[in-house]
């Protein structure tokens, strides 16, 4: 009975982790389609890992957690918020550069991706570009990768401490 609480509560946890993905990632789609502010090649890189979070927090949702998947989940959800926080913390970087060191401006994710091979893409795309360096959004004086860089840390540490921890003892 123990176990079965624990795998539920861990299955709870999950879905709450994969809703909060699904909310970043409705409110990324709501900026892009209702308020026409495209993505730049960071933002798309952020986008990924957001998205692959949740598609973890998924698959744990739905096979539940016990034995050593549990420690799995664990790594995948930290490897994918390390990834996430790394890139928005470089998007954070490059808006606070100052004009003369902002990159040029290039071609879109899109074109990187369809021209490049994959590791010149991603090269070109980690550089950023003029276009990363804008700020067209903001909320309380921080732009959205900053918020990003907020919101998935600690959900990353989340998802570790929720797929990781020991099942709850019974007294």
């Amino acid at each position: 009975m123990r176990l079965a609480t624990a795998i539920a509560n861990r299955r709870l946890l999950n879905l709450a982790g994969l809703l909060a993905c699904a909310g970043m990632m409705g409110f990324a789609l709501y900026v892009q389609h209702v308020l026409y502010y495209d993505p730049c090649p960071l933002c798309v890189l952020q986008r990924i890992a957001v998205i692959s979070m949740g598609a973890i927090f998924l698959v744990a949702t739905v096979h539940g957690t016990d034995g050593a998947f549990r420690w799995v989940y664990a790594a995948l959800i930290g490897l994918a918020g390390a990834g996430g926080a790394g890139v928005a913390a470089r998007h954070v970087w490059l808006q606070h550069l100052p004009a003369d060191k902002v990159p040029s401006c290039g071609p879109g994710f899109d074109y990187l991706v369809d021209t490049l091979p994959l590791a010149d893409a991603l090269k070109k795309i980690f550089s950023g570009s003029g276009e990363c360096a804008n700020v067209d959004w903001s909320l309380l004086g921080l732009s959205m990768p900053a918020w990003v860089l907020i919101a998935v840390v600690p959900l990353a540490l989340f998802g570790i401490w929720a797929n990781a921890r020991r099942a709850p003892r019974r007294w």
